[in-house]
């Protein structure tokens, strides 16, 4: 299967496979253009939550962005109606290789021909899912933090990515309100999260050991750093089994990482404390919110 970059992106939907935290979050990016976005999951409840939240978000997102005007985002659950026509593919569902690579076969049959197949995995390079493609030059990471607070994407190949698609994505992706930044090589964690998990995992450790507690830590980094919530509160956010994924992910490459933060984000996630999406985690104030 040959591959050749998309002959166009005016007029063509972004899909947008997964529904939940940043799948919705993606979604809301890219219908900034006035044009169509479909959200893929099997579950028709949360492509319609992923859709509401869109709804109530779009109009003061546009206004921060230059030309931007509402567009569409509808619910699918039907993959192939999904996938019609689109010119670009991203995949935001959880943190697991078997999962992913199951995605990426369907993705891989059942997309345009000209399609760019993206994953937004935190932890996985797409260089794991090669495998899982006939044309690995479509294939690579477009990494999201969390828009449209956290507009940066970390854009890196799959190790034989068509260099003019990383290229295609960095020219267009600002025209959505996304900064584009390329990792110019494979690197677990990408640019800023190789950063962040150090802030985070030692932040989990001052508090598995006894020495702190969420609230202090969050309060003190607001005071030192001059920003607005700490990093319980943007664990919080991504959501408390996200981040026990990712950590789980780099344990297994790095066997030297102690246990003790990954012990303390368990005893959230058994006890089903997942963050905002569930109305608790580190915190217990997002009942509003859910």
């Amino acid at each position: 299967m040959t591959f050749t970059l998309p002959a166009t992106t005016q007029d063509r939907p972004v899909t947008v496979i997964g529904a939940g935290t940043l799948g919705r979050r993606i979604a809301l990016m890219f219908a900034t253009r006035g044009g169509l976005v479909r959200v893929y999951d099997p579950s028709a409840e949360a492509g319609e939550a992923a859709c509401a939240y869109v709804a109530q978000e779009l109009p003061d997102v546009v206004k921060t962005i230059d030309g931007g005007r509402p567009g569409t985002v509808e619910s699918v659950t039907d993959l192939p109606r999904a996938l019609a026509d689109a010119w670009l593919v991203v995949e935001a569902v959880p943190e697991r290789l078997d999962l992913k690579k199951r995605i990426f076969r369907d993705l891989d049959e059942l997309a345009e021909p000209d399609a760019i197949l993206a994953s937004n995995s935190s932890s996985y390079a797409t260089s794991n899912l090669v495998d899982s493609v006939r044309s690995p030059e479509r294939l690579l990471n477009l990494h999201f933090y969390m828009p449209p607070r956290q507009n940066a994407a970390d854009v890196m190949s799959c190790g034989r990515t068509d260099h003019g698609a990383i290229e295609l994505l960095l020219k267009v992706l600002p025209e959505y309100g996304i900064h584009p930044f390329e990792a110019r090589r494979e690197s677990t964690g990408f640019i800023f999260n190789r950063v962040w998990a150090a802030i985070k995992r030692e932040s989990l450790a001052v508090v598995a050991d006894g020495v702190s507690t969420p609230a202090d830590v969050d309060r003190m980094w607001q005071l030192n750093m001059g920003v607005p919530v700490g990093p319980f509160r943007m664990m919080d956010s991504v959501g408390l089994d996200v981040v026990l994924d990712i950590e789980n992910h780099y344990a297994a490459e790095r066997p030297g990482l102690p246990e003790g933060p990954r012990e303390l984000l368990r005893t959230y996630v058994d006890a089903g404390r997942l963050g905002v999406k569930t109305g608790s985690g580190f915190y217990d104030d997002y009942r509003q919110q859910v």
